[in-house]
């Protein structure tokens, strides 16, 4: 059974049929009867040609008999659809560089390795470098923190008699708490990038493994060079 809005179309068809079948100039010589919709997508009319208030919807071209030959999308619908196939074409080309570059990586490592053992002694020398680094930044933070403890002194010194601190004790106590943060920053960006090379030799590991079509061999890790304590800076009391 027909809804009302369908009747409504078959009517329309049927009364442009009609107008071609007596050769009213509603229908072309091929029986075509085209039917328009509006914004909401509704047919609202049935003729030989689209008026020009409706050329942006979508219509459907029928045949003499009222059957469905050919539909048009509506400006809206064309541009969503443009949309789609062009984020379609954006994610097939991401992909291509992604297996470009995957496949660039892979050459790398199988010319760089020739086994699992030489992945982990190129991790373990890096790893190496970095915990002498934090070694070294870490004697160079006692000291700073010494220094701080020292200006931090001088300057209850002034504030224990509530004389105002001079201009050099000011610029001393800037320039030792500048200087103590930048070293602890110093050590924390080496100690992330300690957690990156474990991260990224790991994968390495992995990615080996698969491109040689193998099993994991077991990890070996060499002994890592202990990080001094930070001392904490004296407050002076």
């Amino acid at each position: 059974m027909f809804n009302k809005h369908k009747r409504s179309v078959l009517v329309l068809a049927a009364a442009a049929a009609s107008l071609i079948a007596l050769g009213t100039p509603a229908g072309d010589a091929h029986g075509k009867i085209v039917c328009w919709k509006d914004a909401a997508g509704k047919v609202v009319g049935c003729g030989d040609k689209v008026p020009a208030e409706y050329l942006s919807n979508a219509t459907k071209e029928l045949d003499k008999h009222g059957n469905v030959r050919k539909t048009g999308e509506s400006t809206q619908q064309f541009a969503e659809r443009r949309e789609r196939e062009q984020a379609q074409q954006r994610a097939q080309e991401e992909e291509k560089k992604r297996l470009l570059a995957q496949k660039r990586q892979d050459e790398a490592l199988l010319n760089t390795f020739t086994n699992v053992t030489e992945i982990d002694l190129k991790r373990d020398r890096e790893l190496r470098t970095l915990d002498n680094f934090i070694t070294q930044q870490n004697a160079a933070l006692k000291v700073s923190n010494e220094r701080l403890g020292e200006v931090r002194k001088r300057a209850e010194v002034f504030t224990k008699s509530n004389r105002p601190l001079p201009p050099v004790v000011k610029e001393d106590l800037v320039s030792a708490e500048r200087d103590k943060a930048r070293v602890a920053s110093e050590i924390a960006d080496n100690q992330k990038k300690k957690a990156d090379i474990t991260v990224k030799y790991a994968e390495y590991r992995t990615r080996f493994v698969e491109l040689k079509g193998g099993a994991p061999a077991a990890t070996t890790t060499a002994p890592a060079t202990p990080a001094t304590p930070a001392k904490p800076a004296s407050s002076g009391k």
